[in-house]
C-alpha cells in the first residue's frame, strides 16, 4: 500500500489493511515516518520515505490555486519514485495497492508488472465527468505557461519509466478501484462505470484505541463542530459557534479547534462547550444529535453512517461538492463559509434536528450503508484481484 502523509488519504485505507494483515497476508505500507506508528498498530510494515509534500502544521504552504497543488504532487513523486525504488528493490510485492495521490505506485506497479487497485477516499469520475467538469477546471490551466511546463514534465516523467499515458488519465482513469465512499455521496453514480470501480462504503473498524467520548448525563441534544486536521485556523468561525449555540438550553456543544487556534482566541466558553483541539469523532458521532462539518469525505460518509444530520460549511477542494449532496439527500444544509454568522449556524442546525422527514431520510441512507460490505466486501475485493494474477501457495 502506497499513500501520503495526510488523514484524509489514509485513514480511509487503514481497517482494508488490518483486515489483509488479519487474513494472513503480508502488507507493507510505504508512508512517511509521521505515520509510521499508526501503521504499524494495524499490522502492516512501515516502509518510510521521505516526501516534500506540506504538513498539517503549514497548511499554507499548499498555495492557492489549483496549479499550485499539481506541481506540489509531482515534485514529491519525482523524487519519492527512487527511494521506493530502492526500498523495495529484491522484495518486490505481489500486488500494489495505493491512494489516488501516490504517483509513484502506479509507476512501480508498471515496472513491476504486478497488478494495481486504487483504494480511492473521495469521489471518482463518471462517463462524460471530462466534458462536464474536467475541461472547464483543466483547460484554463493548460493554457498557462506553468501549466504547459508541468505536463511536459509529467508527461516525460512517465515515458521515461515506460508508460504511454496522458498525466490527466494516469490521475484520474485507475486500472481498478474501490471507492471506499458510499455510493449515495458519488455525483451521477448511475454513470460510474462499475467494472473499472466498486463502491465499498466506508471501511470502518474498531476505533477504541482512540479513546472514547462520554456524552454529558444532562445533555438532551449534542452538537459537533469540526473543520477536520487541515482547515481549522478559523477562529473567526469558532467564535461565531460560540455565539450561535452557548448557552442554548439543552445543548452540549463539542467544539474541535485543531491545532492551529490558541483557545484564549475563542474569548470567553460558554459552560456548555467544551473546546478540544482533537476528540475521537466517531465516537462523538454516534452520540451526536448535530454535526457541523468542514464536509470531507470521511467526515461526511461518518455522519451518514451514524444517522446525524449535518451543516456542512465547506472549505476547500471537494467539499463543495460533498456539501451539495449532503444537501441534495435531504440530511444537510450547505451554508457557505462566508456566510456562516451565528444566526445562520443556529439556524440550520435546529431546523434539522426538528424536521421528522430529515430524521427519516438520515436513518435510511444509515441503513444503505451498513448494506454496502464495508472493510469486509473491500478485503474480499483485493483478494479477488489479487487470485486472478498469483497463483495461491500451499
Amino acid at each position: 500500500m502506497f499513500s501520503i502523509a495526510a488523514h484524509g488519504h489514509v485513514n480511509p485505507s487503514l481497517e482494508v489493511v488490518r483486515e489483509l494483515v488479519a487474513r494472513g497476508h503480508r502488507v507493507t505500507y510505504a508512508i512517511p515516518e509521521s505515520f509510521a506508528e499508526l501503521i504499524a498498530g494495524t499490522g502492516a510494515e512501515p516502509v518510510i520515505y521521505t516526501s516534500t509534500l506540506p504538513t498539517d502544521a503549514d497548511p499554507d504552504a499548499w498555495g492557492s490555486e489549483l496549479i499550485d497543488h499539481f506541481e506540489l504532487f509531482l515534485d514529491d513523486a519525482i523524487q519519492v519514485l527512487p527511494q521506493l525504488a530502492a526500498a523495495y528493490e529484491g522484495d518486490e510485492p505481489d500486488m500494489v495497492l495505493y491512494d489516488i495521490t501516490a504517483y509513484p505506485a502506479r509507476v512501480l506497479a508498471h515496472l513491476w508488472d504486478v497488478p494495481i487497485v486504487q483504494l480511492c477516499p473521495n469521489l471518482v469520475a463518471w462517463n462524460g465527468y471530462e466534458e462536464e467538469v474536467g475541461n472547464a477546471m483543466l483547460d484554463p490551466i493548460k493554457r498557462t505557461p506553468r501549466g504547459i511546463a508541468y505536463y511536459e514534465r509529467f508527461t516525460g516523467w512517465l515515458a521515461d519509466h515506460g508508460m504511454d499515458i496522458h498525466p490527466d488519465l494516469f490521475i484520474g482513469l485507475p486500472d481498478r478501484c474501490l471507492a471506499l465512499i458510499p455510493r449515495a455521496m458519488q455525483p451521477h453514480a448511475d454513470r460510474v462505470d462499475e467494472v473499472r470501480t466498486t463502491f465499498t462504503g466506508p471501511c470502518r473498524g474498531d476505533r477504541s484505541h482512540q479513546g472514547v467520548w462520554e456524552r454529558p448525563a444532562d445533555a438532551e441534544r449534542v452538537l459537533l463542530i469540526s473543520l477536520g486536521s487541515t482547515y481549522t485556523k478559523q477562529p473567526g468561525f469558532y467564535r461565531e459557534c460560540l455565539t450561535a449555540f452557548g448557552d442554548l438550553p439543552g445543548w452540549h456543544v463539542v467544539l474541535q479547534i485543531g491545532k492551529h487556534v490558541d483557545p484564549a482566541e475563542l474569548g470567553p466558553v460558554p459552560a456548555n462547550v467544551e473546546v478540544r483541539s482533537w476528540v475521537p469523532q466517531l465516537s462523538v458521532l454516534e452520540q451526536a444529535d448535530a454535526f457541523i462539518t468542514h464536509a470531507g469525505m470521511g467526515g461526511s460518509q461518518e455522519g451518514l453512517a451514524c444517522g446525524v444530520p449535518m451543516v456542512a460549511v465547506p472549505q476547500a477542494v471537494d467539499q463543495f461538492t460533498n456539501a451539495a449532496l449532503l444537501e441534495e439527500l435531504g440530511v444537510g444544509r450547505h451554508v457557505p463559509a462566508e456566510r456562516a454568522d451565528a444566526r445562520t449556524l443556529r439556524e440550520a442546525v435546529l431546523s434539522l434536528v426538528d424536521d421528522p422527514e430529515v430524521a427519516r431520510r438520515s436513518a435510511r441512507l444509515k441503513a444503505e450503508l451498513a448494506a454496502e460490505g464495508g472493510t469486509p466486501r473491500a478485503a474480499d475485493l483485493v483478494e479477488t484481484e489479487l487470485a486472478r494474477a498469483v497463483p495461491i501457495r500451499g
